[in-house]
């Protein structure tokens, strides 16, 4: 089973593409446990359950869901991710959503290993990183992206994440310009390079090569002599 990073957006006229390859995961799974429906857990941190209701629409009437909204301060527990054949987390504030799923981060990896594939939607997809990029706009005071990306942070803050892949992920890259957050933090030597996610686009990390699906494109950004180098991955 797979990884789903999005990053973003959420336009239902690209969830066929987007959330097609995680629904015949969750769908297969959910047959090698003997269920007539799949059952996938969505959690979600911030004020609402429209995101949770929104995420569940994407995913279609032929999943089951099991919806956790969660506050800005509370943190998940273990009864959000028994017998799931999926998992997804949502978007919103990422240093937020880190605090929150921190306690449960260690099932999450077990079960991911175990084969239950897993769908990070924006900070769902930023967390997921073993070193998670969870906001800022400014390295050493001198802006690098637009405030409006820095999730509250002033510089650019890294954090120990969920750690189901080992590189780290930008989201919303083309539309919100966070994708010169990853550059400059590359450049600076906070991190070795990561990847950069467009809105209504999902990167599937599985067995083999990379698969980009959906409307847009994810930026690959790696150190390189002299400067960084980047490069697009195409959906």
């Amino acid at each position: 089973m797979s990884v789903h990073l999005v990053g973003g957006g959420g336009a239902a006229a690209h969830d066929t593409d987007v959330f097609g390859t995680f629904l015949a995961e969750v769908t297969a799974r959910a047959i090698q446990a003997g269920r007539d429906e799949p059952l996938v857990a969505i959690i979600t941190v911030g004020p609402g359950s429209a995101h949770a209701e929104e995420l569940a629409a994407s995913l279609g009437d032929s999943v089951q869901t099991r919806r956790t909204a969660l506050a800005p301060g509370d943190t998940g527990d273990l009864t959000a991710l028994g017998a799931v054949d999926g998992i997804v987390i949502g978007g919103g504030v990422t240093p937020d959503y880190l605090a929150a799923v921190a306690p449960i981060s260690g099932e999450i990896r077990r079960q991911v290993s175990a084969g239950v594939p897993y769908l990070g939607f924006s900070a769902g997809a930023m967390i997921a990183a073993e070193r998670a990029l969870i906001g800022g706009w400014r390295i050493g005071g001198v802006e690098v992206t637009p405030e409006h990306v820095s999730e509250g942070l002033d510089e650019i803050t890294l954090a120990q994440g969920i750690g189901l892949l080992d590189v780290t992920v930008d989201v919303h890259a083309a539309q919100s310009g966070s994708l010169s957050r990853l550059i400059a933090a590359t450049e600076a030597g906070l991190i070795d390079g990561g990847l950069a996610i467009d809105e209504n686009t999902v990167l599937v990390v599985g067995e083999g090569a990379l698969t980009v699906l959906g409307a847009g494109s994810v930026w690959n950004v790696s150190q390189a002599d002299g400067g960084v180098l980047v490069s697009t991955i195409g959906a």
